[in-house]
Formats: structure tokens, C-alpha cells, sequence
């Protein structure tokens, strides 16, 4: 499980359309968001990346930057990124799925074809959502078992300007005995 205030781990893969993710050199004023998605065969993640491709300007203004990652291969996650019609998104791919479970994700197996009928692989992650500071600590994390209920990207930019605003800390950091 990982811990907020921590250090996360490291995040270094390919992007679409050339060069590469580098979460230990992201250089930005106030984190990085990372949206694990479950890959191009899922219609709520296409949903999902869609909004976030929305707001994109407004995680910008408030000097975050943001990514897309799945375990996807480059000719699939390049099919989300036009599928989406990203054009300030980034998209990592290859995500080794050792690194997937390193970050507290949960892991799938195929069910076939989905029901805009593109094969699932065989293995890949399901959702997660991580506001990264910085320093590479983690200031916020979100795990989904499904596809479903995930947290939505407009009130994250509210929490945001909360927590810039009063200089709010990241919470849930107490790891001793309860």
C-alpha cells in the first residue's frame, strides 16, 4: 500500500506520439496527476480520459500536469489517445503489470470481447487516480476493483484550489499501531 507523504514508486515509460514519461523528472509546480486506465477496451475509460482531456487546461492553470497510463501496447493506447481526440493528454503504455500492483492496483483477467466488442488482454490493471507532489510523494490515491464509481476529475480541481489555498497536507499518513 502506499503512503501518503512518501515517496511513490518510479513511473518511466513510453509515450504516444514519442519520448517518454518520467515521473521522477515531471517538472511542474505542483504534482502530476496519473489516471491508471483499464486500456483501450473499455468505454467508461474512454468516458473518463474524455473529461480529463477537458480539463486539462484547468489542472494546467493550477500547475499540475497529467498523464494517462495503461499496461496497453503503443498501437492501442495511440487508438485512446485518437480515440478520445487527445490533444494535451499524455499517454504512457507498457505499464508492466508488477508496476501496476507496485502502485496498489488491482489486476484482471480476460473476460473476451467488451461490449464495443475490443478483446480484453489476457491480464491488465484496473482504475487508479494519484495526485503526485513534486518531490514525488503522494498527496492522493484512489484504487478501483471495476471500471465503475470513480472519482471525478472536476472535484479534484475544487480540492485542489482547497488545498492550495490553505496550504492543505496530505492525509492519511499514520502507519503505527491502532
Amino acid at each position: 500500500m502506499l503512503t501518503p507523504r512518501q515517496k511513490t514508486p518510479d513511473l518511466k515509460l513510453p509515450l504516444v506520439g514519442g519520448g517518454t514519461f518520467d515521473l521522477s523528472a515531471e517538472n511542474s509546480e505542483r504534482g502530476t496527476v496519473v489516471c491508471f486506465y483499464r486500456g483501450l477496451h473499455c468505454p467508461i475509460c474512454a468516458n473518463y480520459l474524455t473529461e480529463l482531456e477537458r480539463l486539462a487546461d484547468d489542472f494546467a492553470e493550477r500547475g499540475v500536469t497529467i498523464v494517462a497510463v495503461s499496461s496497453d501496447g503503443e498501437e492501442r493506447a495511440a487508438g485512446m489517445a485518437e480515440k478520445i481526440k487527445a490533444s494535451k493528454l499524455r499517454f504512457a503504455y507498457d505499464l508492466p503489470l508488477q508496476e501496476a500492483r507496485d502502485w496498489g492496483l488491482y489486476i484482471s483477467t480476460s473476460r473476451g470481447k467488451t461490449s464495443i466488442g475490443i478483446e480484453e488482454p489476457a491480464l491488465f490493471s484496473e482504475p487508479g487516480l494519484f495526485m503526485v507532489t513534486p518531490e514525488q510523494t503522494l498527496y492522493y490515491g484512489a484504487v478501483q476493483t471495476m471500471p465503475f464509481v470513480r472519482p471525478h476529475f472536476k472535484e479534484l480541481v475544487a480540492a485542489l484550489d482547497f488545498a492550495i489555498a490553505n496550504s492543505y497536507p496530505a492525509r492519511g499518513e499514520y502507519t503505527g499501531a491502532v
